[in-house]
């Protein structure tokens, strides 16, 4: 049953978090020795015995950035990678083959459209910074997009510390006009952000955003719109460096250009480092495989109330309608 070579084996997971992180993983997280070691022999079991999973990585650093993001809630973190490994093959094009090294990818990270400051805020968090006004809507797709976010947040998700402190966002909104909202149809905005939410293992503590412009509200709305409660209490938008500034927004780890001390280009240049070293990581999971077949065509497309009760061991298949489906219709996607 299921893959005979995984795309990397089961290891004997040795904790490396800090002694602090370890604290807040067990206070905020339910997560201990125990708990972890119990946790991942039930997502290594399931998905030796899940039918639908062909193959995926059985190693602690990948479970637990499901298992943290859930707070080892084992259902829900099985329901998350599975999830995971299903949109990873419906948005192929998107997810397959993340290579920075590729023109259009290295041409969006040397703009600075997304890139992670080197070391971490006071709190231990990686800050990402996207500055969407630079992505040429007409040079580049909808592809190349999700495709730059899937490099950038793949490569932090491999980070222990990181799994446990979460990210922190900064987005300056400075040239993006309405060109930039039809890369998308709203169909396909609400699947990304959707499942984008519920299958990308990412813990999002802060999101600030500047120079949103007023235009564009109505998109901003439709977007607050489709996020949890949550998240949304987390972000705040302010019309522009200066009113962030006086709002005490922290930019000391942002780029020299937006009130911090470290050049962007040099940030671009470090992060460029660390992609690079990930890089045969991220080829790996090529390899990553679920058995379509056995998927409601609902869920295949992405649609984002299809995969709950189906995500069990039950079967699968002669019940479509509990299946609670994943996908989009990335029409564009295909073709491009």
């Amino acid at each position: 049953m299921g893959a005979v070579e995984w795309v990397v084996d089961e290891d004997e997971y040795e904790c490396t978090l800090s002694e602090e992180t370890q604290k807040i993983a067990k206070d905020e997280l339910r997560e201990t020795k125990n708990t972890r070691d119990q946790a991942l022999e039930q997502m290594r079991n399931w998905i030796k015995m899940n039918p639908r999973v062909e193959n995926c990585r059985l190693d602690g650093r990948f479970l637990l950035r499901f298992l943290r993001c859930k707070k080892f809630n084992v259902p829900m973190a099985q329901e998350a990678t599975e999830r995971y490994l299903l949109l990873r093959q419906v948005y192929h094009p998107a997810f397959n083959h993340l290579d920075i090294t590729e023109t259009n990818m290295e041409e969006l990270l040397s703009l600075g459209y997304l890139f992670a400051a080197p070391g971490r805020d006071s709190k231990g968090r990686r800050v990402i910074i996207a500055r969407p006004g630079v992505f040429d809507p007409h040079k580049y797709t909808n592809v190349d997009m999700c495709k730059i976010h899937a490099i950038t947040y793949e490569s932090l998700m491999e980070d222990e510390e990181s799994q446990v402190r979460g990210f922190v966002h900064f987005a300056d909104g400075a040239g993006v006009s309405f060109p930039h909202l039809t890369l998308f149809t709203p169909k396909e905005a609400v699947r990304i952000v959707k499942n984008g939410e519920r299958t990308v293992p990412m813990r999002h503590k802060e999101v600030h955003g500047i120079n949103a412009h007023p235009s564009l509200k109505f998109a901003l709305d439709f977007g607050m719109s489709l996020i949890s409660e949550k998240i949304k209490n987390r972000i705040k938008v302010y019309t522009s460096l200066e009113d962030a500034i006086n709002n005490k927004m922290d930019v000391s780890m942002l780029p020299k250009e937006y009130g911090g001390t470290i050049p962007m280009k040099e940030m671009i240049d470090l992060w460029r480092k660390e992609l690079l070293a990930i890089k045969p990581t991220l080829l790996s999971h090529d390899k990553m495989k679920v058995c379509l077949e056995l998927y409601s065509e609902k869920a295949r497309e992405g649609a984002v109330s299809a995969l709950k009760q189906g995500f069990g061991c039950s079967s699968v298949g002669s019940n479509d309608s509990t299946m609670y489906g994943i996908t989009g219709s990335f029409r564009k996607l295909e073709v491009d």
